[in-house]
């Protein structure tokens, strides 16, 4: 009796990683993302090369290092030996977002670079959470004697007054202040890993819906929708990069389920007549 196997696609996989809140891989899920633009990449071989910066980093400190300095040590290692550091020539560049490009390079993104960063904290017993601060993701560390928020491009601690500033153009942008202004703390929560894998298949969504590149965009929007099979709106850009690409019955059948789901959509009218124009071109 012979046995075959069948290779999960790179989506499938994806799908494996995410199905769970419970034990969600961030690293693997976060490095899985370039397995589009770069199929043959080797998810845990990239795994196997973050464990080996982990161990060099390891061996730099005594195993009763209190925290500050395990911090210390990591910034030092991760930005100054390294070389790690936001890519600011060319920050819309997809390969910021894209982990073993990032390695490669050394440039990337807040949060790539945090996912990166995050990973190797852990590893040396540090309590550390990514933070989805407006614009610019961040991270923080639980301190026996407080807590640091930190810029992942920089490992610069933020005071309260910087973290203040830079939510300035967010806030008049949104309206929220004098009366409709909210405490601080409000944006330094923690942010869960599907929030963060969320977050970096968004700024990707982006990239490539500016570059109205369909194909990447569609390949990152079926991701959204297995890693938030309920975020509707997911669900119509998707549909609508199937009509860009010419794959009408595809459309159809995404645009009627978000119709379906989103209740009060500002979009609905929208979405319907788009929708009424692909059903006649299928005839």
């Amino acid at each position: 009796m012979s046995l075959s196997y069948t290779v999960p696609s790179s989506l499938e996989y994806f799908a494996c990683l995410v199905q769970s809140d419970e034990h969600f891989p961030l690293l693997e899920a976060a490095a899985s993302i370039a397995q589009d633009e770069y199929p043959e990449l080797d998810v845990q071989q990239l795994l196997g090369d973050v464990d080996q910066m982990q161990a060099r980093i390891r061996r730099r400190l005594a195993s009763d290092a209190p925290s500050l300095q395990r911090l210390h040590m990591l910034n030092q290692f991760f930005y100054s030996d390294l070389g790690f550091a936001g890519n600011v020539n060319n920050y819309y560049d997809p390969d910021n977002s894209y982990l073993n490009a990032v390695l490669r390079t050394r440039r990337g993104i807040p949060i790539s670079l945090a996912v990166l960063w995050m990973e190797l904290a852990q590893g040396l017993g540090l309590h550390v959470r990514g933070v989805g601060f407006p614009g610019h993701f961040m991270v923080k560390v639980l301190l026996p004697k407080g807590q640091v928020v930190m810029d992942p491009t920089t490992g610069q601690s933020l005071s309260r007054e910087d973290l203040s500033e830079r939510l300035e153009p967010y806030k008049r942008q949104s309206g929220l202040v004098d009366d409709y202004d909210v405490p601080l703390g409000l944006y330094l929560q923690a942010a869960t890993p599907r929030d963060i894998i969320a977050r970096m298949l968004r700024n990707l969504k982006e990239v490539h819906r500016s570059q109205q590149d369909w194909q990447r965009l569609k390949a990152v929007l079926d991701r959204l929708v297995v890693l938030s099979p309920q975020a509707w709106g997911e669900r119509r850009d998707r549909g609508l990069a199937h009509a860009e690409l010419g794959n009408a019955k595809e459309a159809v059948q995404d645009l009627e389920t978000y119709l379906a789901h989103a209740e009060d959509g500002l979009d609905a009218d929208m979405v319907t007549e788009r929708l009424n124009a692909l059903r006649r071109s299928l005839g």
